[in-house]
């Protein structure tokens, strides 16, 4: 019996990716997963190279995988995702123990590398880009609680210049309208509640029906709420420049759809947003979020944020807080700028002080955590439909779910609840958290 360890770093796409690696070995070559490098048989790491010096965390990871292949020589070492799209031959000539790269469109090719590989010890790479042809190969039936996401489409065609996606994934292209629904209902039928549709553009979403039609996000997002199983819909990531008003018409008439979105934005600065080349404006933004909450008037929003980059003014700096004062954000993934290379931002002169960045960081998420812990005591006393996912990890005498706008809520209440939707009423409101009580 062989066994697997799989380390996966970034976003919910690639561990979207890890999970179907997971079925193709566990498939096709019987393997079983292990949570211990030390006991596998094959090494794999899931990268991303979103953030700064991405590539030396792969090698340092790879080091200390070195040690485990000097004590077992036929462990093998396999490194996928963005960096090793990015990165390529490269990997082999800084890691010479490597035996696999592997892109972020040919992860389904793994079973017969591994077999090549054990059949002649050589070096292999395929970071191709093979339209879809990964999701041929697998359909998710091996679920684990009560929320799974599923990928409908790929790549980005935006281009916006700190991004590496385009690069890494590849242009924008959506699975078959039909494949997506099949998969989402095969989950359903194994227990799954919450759906969560991803892609690095989702709402760019233009799926072949079966027969030859183009299926569009806003229409994809209403075939899902059909589906006899699903009680509860999020999807991620969504770009301002196509959140048109057929995906808001949505939140008019399809209650399944949670009423919580993350959309990004950046800067509150026009003048960086086109230097980021974001295609819009904060006033285009603030028109959508005006259209949201007239179509669900209890929408909350979360965003992404940049800060500290090139050229980026303090006058640029207090348009973004003043921004994200007045759209009154929920919660943010924000982040200082650090260059990416290949991407035309890498090119720009990088002349914020690593401090300054430091300090504006702290000063924009200290604004939203204000923010968020703001919603959370609005919460206070409602009543709130919380999908129950299982016991507390603090207190095995409580449970925990979370509610629609994602925050974890933990009850005293008996096990048979786990896995069902509950009304509960919140009683306490930490940092973290909420306490509430059965109804």
């Amino acid at each position: 019996m062989k066994y697997i360890y799989i380390k996966t770093w970034g976003c919910q796409m690639n561990e979207y990716d890890s999970s179907m690696i997971t079925t193709f070995l566990e498939k096709t070559k019987k393997y079983l997963i292990t949570k211990e490098a030390e006991k596998a048989d094959i090494l794999i790491l899931n990268t991303c190279s979103i953030r700064e010096k991405a590539q030396e965390k792969v090698f340092h990871q790879l080091g200390r995988w070195k040690k485990l292949k000097n004590k077992k020589p036929d462990v093998i070492i396999a490194v996928g995702g963005c960096v090793a799209t990015q990165e390529g031959k490269e990997i082999f000539k800084r890691a010479n123990y490597v035996d696999i790269v592997f892109g972020t469109q040919t992860l389904h090719k793994l079973p017969k590398m591994i077999d090549k590989i054990e059949k002649k010890r050589q070096f292999i790479i395929d970071i191709s880009f093979p339209q879809l042809e990964k999701f041929n190969y697998s359909l998710k039936t091996k679920t684990t609680g009560y929320t799974a996401s599923v990928s409908i489409m790929e790549g980005c065609n935006k281009y916006c210049s700190f991004c590496v996606v385009p690069y890494t994934r590849g242009h924008e292209i959506s699975r078959p309208s039909d494949d997506v629904l099949l998969e989402i209902s095969i989950l359903a039928e194994n227990g799954i509640k919450e759906i969560n549709l991803l892609g690095q553009n989702v709402n760019a979403y233009r799926g072949r029906t079966f027969n030859g039609k183009i299926c569009f996000f806003s229409e994809l997002l209403r075939l899902v709420s059909e589906i006899d199983g699903i009680e509860r819909i999020r999807f991620t990531t969504s770009n301002p420049l196509e959140f048109s008003d057929d995906i808001i018409e949505v939140y008019q008439d399809t209650p399944k759809l949670v009423s919580f979105l993350h959309l990004p934005v950046q800067s509150g600065s026009n003048r960086i947003l086109q230097l980021m080349k974001r295609s819009y404006t904060t006033e285009e933004y603030e028109t959508i979020i005006e259209k949201l909450i007239s179509a669900r008037p209890n929408i909350q929003i979360s965003s992404d944020f940049i800060v500290g980059f090139p050229s980026e003014s303090e006058e640029d700096f207090q348009k973004t807080i003043n921004f994200i004062k007045k759209i009154n954000f929920d919660m943010s993934f924000s982040f200082i700028y650090s260059s990416r290379p290949g991407t035309p931002a890498s090119e720009m002169k990088d002349n914020i002080d690593l401090k300054e960045k430091k300090k504006r960081l702290y000063t924009l998420q200290n604004c939203i955590n204000k923010q968020t812990m703001s919603w959370s005591r609005k919460m206070l006393k409602s009543i709130q439909s919380v999908l129950v996912e299982g016991i507390s990890k603090k207190n095995i005498m409580e449970l925990y779910g979370r509610t629609e706008n994602n925050r974890i809520v933990t009850f005293k209440g008996s096990h048979h609840m786990i896995g069902k939707f509950i009304k509960l009423k919140i009683k306490e409101v930490h940092t973290h958290s909420l306490k509430a009580e059965l109804i």
